[in-house]
């Protein structure tokens, strides 16, 4: 899980005496609250959506230990719903894409949920930038978002938009252990390396389902 991955790496990074570590974690250290928008320091633990919630915060931890006991220097990114090319897992982007493909029903979860979606291009770009920015900005944990939210309803339309499909959108409930809405604060990492997404959710739905038709589909 990803804890004992976490634990196996850093203890990999001390043992070969290994000075620079980027860890990936989640929005879904911020869980749900009244917010929307979230800066760094508003991580809280009793805001705990799920196991996978708290095993985020447990490597984001780990990675501080080790930092502080065997002189490690980090970069942590926070990432958020980050898709386009290459995934084909059952993330939502993705799935959507396939069912409409196949005119079949989507299903939202919260009619009502806003999260802020990274196109990897600018998530690529992000994390670039840190590595070549590392040793000023080192130590600290940034998100890595595009920095605007975009409801899931409006994200199954525009997919639906782009097959020209006939098929049903179902609304349901939010499902237990989920975030029901997150807009990244990217202001810490624009200050840092003048980080600045250029692709919106639109554009980048319109790349990924074209690169989807291509190579997948």
């Amino acid at each position: 899980d990803n804890d004992d991955t976490v634990f196996n790496v850093l203890e990999y990074v001390r043992i070969n005496n290994i000075k620079k570590l980027l860890f990936a974690s989640s929005r879904e250290v911020y869980g749900n609250s009244e917010k929307a928008t979230y800066t760094e320091d508003e991580a809280e633990i009793k805001n705990c959506e799920s196991p996978y919630t708290a095993s985020k915060i447990a490597g984001e931890a780990f990675v501080h230990s080790y930092g502080r006991c065997y002189d490690l220097d980090y970069v942590i990114f926070r990432f958020s719903n980050v898709y386009g090319m290459y995934d084909e897992s059952d993330r939502v982007v993705p799935l959507f894409i396939r069912q409409c493909a196949a005119n079949e029903t989507l299903t939202v979860f919260g009619e009502d949920k806003l999260l802020d979606f990274t196109y990897i291009d600018d998530a690529v770009h992000g994390v670039i930038s840190v590595i070549e920015k590392f040793d000023s900005i080192k130590n600290e944990v940034y998100n890595l978002a595009y920095g605007s939210g975009t409801a899931i309803v409006d994200v199954a339309k525009q997919i639906q938009k782009e097959f020209d499909t006939t098929n049903e959108v179902v609304i349901e409930s939010n499902r237990t252990g989920e975030v029901v809405k997150y807009i990244a604060d990217t202001s810490k990492l624009q200050s840092a390396i003048d980080f600045n997404p250029k692709v919106t959710c639109e554009e980048g739905l319109q790349r990924s389902i074209a690169w989807y038709k291509e190579h997948l589909l």
